[in-house]
């Protein structure tokens, strides 16, 4: 089974959806060693979360104190780095606009769920509390199967 050093969320401008995805990953228990990220793929210059993703975090536990978006660059693309997009249109501009891009998945597509993790630019605070809530348990689902992964590479079942 293939094991990742490295996990990246990729978003439009990764100041709403992705970093929240890679705050949450990172406060969950993994059992072996995961640097996690997150990118965009279209980033004009760095910026902070936006304000709404940041306020959700906020409320249940999260910071962003010092974040700033950043572009997803060819660099970022290895054989043991596993993107995970928020919509299939955004692996399709991945798999077009970068070489080797092998380990492309949206979220759900990985964790075999359906449908893409809709856009929230425009949208009420209510409309990021959902989609932090759905990120939560998506990311629980990814928890889980990494963790098997690794617990079936330290068996020997690889």
């Amino acid at each position: 089974m293939k094991q990742y050093n490295r996990l990246i969320f990729v978003d439009t401008d990764d100041t709403r959806r992705a970093p929240m995805a890679e705050m949450i990953m990172k406060n969950k228990f993994l059992l072996g060693p995961l640097t996690v990220d997150s990118r965009g793929l279209v980033v004009l210059f760095p910026e902070p979360v936006d304000q709404k993703a940041e306020a959700v975090l906020a409320s249940n536990g999260y910071t962003m104190e010092g974040y700033r978006s950043a572009q997803l660059t060819q660099e970022d693309i290895a054989d043991d780095v596993l993107l995970l997009t928020m919509e299939d249109d955004q692996k399709t501009k991945i798999w077009e606009q970068f070489e080797c891009a092998k380990h492309v998945y949206t979220l759900t597509e990985y964790v075999k769920a359906s449908g893409d993790i809709s856009p929230l630019y425009g949208e009420p605070l209510m409309v990021y509390g959902q989609c932090f809530e759905r990120l939560s348990r998506l990311i629980d689902d990814l928890v889980v199967g990494l963790n098997e992964k690794e617990i079936l590479s330290i068996g020997g079942g690889k």
